[in-house]
């Protein structure tokens, strides 16, 4: 698994961790602010992830239309 594969899926998993205690009520609301700005990061580092990703499969696929095409 590709180091960004796992950062990927470490961020998703506490995401989800998260979320759960916060539909759970297990979050106290001094812990909460706290909570939502980490929630943020990941989200942010996820976003990272998936755009970078989608690039590479687009000039993945870019690549295969131009040997098509000669």
């Amino acid at each position: 698994m590709s180091q960004e594969n796992l950062e990927y899926k470490n961020a998703m998993e506490r995401l989800e961790n998260i979320l759960e205690r916060i539909d759970n009520s297990e979050m106290e609301i001094d812990e909460l602010a706290g909570q939502v700005q980490e929630a943020t990061e990941l989200l942010r580092t996820c976003r990272q992830i998936l755009l970078k990703t989608e690039k590479n499969v687009q000039e993945a696929l870019a690549s295969l239309d131009g040997e098509v095409d000669a």
